[in-house]
Parts: C-alpha cells; structure tokens; sequence
C-alpha cells in the first residue's frame, strides 16, 4: 500500500486538525516548565498548514505536500519549534514521486531527524521533541518492510514511550533548563506534538488505507 498525493494532503489535514484540537492541552504542558506558548504556535502553524494545502489544484508529487507543510510551519510559526517541526517535515520532503510507500515515508523522517538534531543540537535524553522523534523514526526502519498500518502503530507506540520518558528527564534547552529538577514529573510539549503527529498519522491509514 502506498500515499498517493492526495492521499498525503488528507493525511496531512487530518494531522493539523488534530493538533489543533490539542492547541489547550500542549500550551498547558509548556506553562508548566516552558513559555507556555507552544500549543498556540503549533495550531497556528497547523491552521496555515491546511490553509495552503487545501488551496493546491491537482497534484502529482507526493512529496510536495511535505514540503508545503513545513515550509508553512516554518514561515508562521517563528521561534525554534517554527525551524524544527518545518524541517522535521521540510528537510526530506525533496524527491519527486506520485506515491510514497514505507521506505519513502521511513527516509523521508529520517532525513527530518537529522535535520532536526543538527539544527536543534538536541540528542534523546535532553527532554525535547527529539525523545519521541527518534524512537519513532528507528521503528519506521524497523517495520518499513512491513504494512504502512503496522509500521506506523509501531511508530506512533515508539513516540509515545519517548514522550512519557522526558517526565523523568531533566531540560537541557529551554526555558526549562533553567528549573533543573524542578522540571522532573513534567512532559515535554514538543514531544507530545511528535506523539500527536504520528498517532494522527497511524489513524488516518488504519481508517483509510485498510
């Protein structure tokens, strides 16, 4: 089974709309340890996202919608999350293909991770969106030889245990870095918008690609 264009373009709404159903509970999360705005910059970003997307006439370039969408994030959104969740996106998104199957899809976040690191400086135990990306980019790997349905659940699973593990995490960037301690018992918000990203994405192919 594979994305056709269109196929991304509904998986990504499907996404941002989720988000932005979660814009209360990530900008309570980041008023605990953080700025407190992430859930408003996120949603924002979403809304331009499907603002963007849902204007493209036919389309024939997977891919593209990627590219859309990161680049959408990264001009509205500002601000580190801005840079990071654009090119999460953005950075793999440079291909051309009318469908992507698991190994696209798997290289594609792969290749937004790297962006991501190398832009952030973050690695898995700094309690950032990089302790649930990681792990779900390494079970999209793991699994790409399998079902899209199969390697995504096991992609969204990954991304969830990384979001729960930066609870116990001291921050090494941030705002929160400055609590030390006081930061233990807290989730990470950018971690739980990966988690949110991947868990909407893994619904969206089990309700439509089954």
């Amino acid at each position: 089974m594979k994305l056709s264009a269109d196929d991304c373009r509904e998986m990504m709404c499907f996404i941002a709309d989720k988000v932005i159903e979660n814009k209360s509970c990530l900008t309570e999360m980041d008023s605990a340890i953080g700025d407190g705005d992430h859930g408003i910059g996120m949603a924002g970003g979403m809304i331009k996202v499907k603002s963007q997307i849902e204007q493209l006439g036919e389309i024939d370039n997977a891919y593209q919608i990627f590219k859309i969408a990161g680049n959408a994030m990264l001009m509205s959104m500002g601000g580190a999350s801005g840079v990071l969740f654009g090119s999460m996106f953005m950075a793999g998104a440079k291909g051309t293909a009318k469908e992507l199957g698991t190994v696209e899809l798997a290289e594609m976040f792969a290749a937004g991770l790297t962006a991501v690191t190398t832009r952030g400086k973050a690695s898995v135990g700094d309690k950032t969106m990089v302790d649930a990306l990681e792990p779900a980019v390494a079970a999209m790997k793991d699994y790409s030889g399998d079902s899209m349905s199969e390697m995504l659940k096991n992609a969204k699973d990954a991304a969830y245990k990384g979001m729960e593990s930066t609870k116990s995490m001291i921050a090494k960037f941030g705002r929160a870095k400055a609590l030390m301690e006081r930061a233990i018992g807290h989730q990470d918000a950018g971690a739980a918008s990966v988690w949110i990203i991947f868990s909407a994405m893994c619904e969206w192919v089990c309700s439509n690609k089954n």
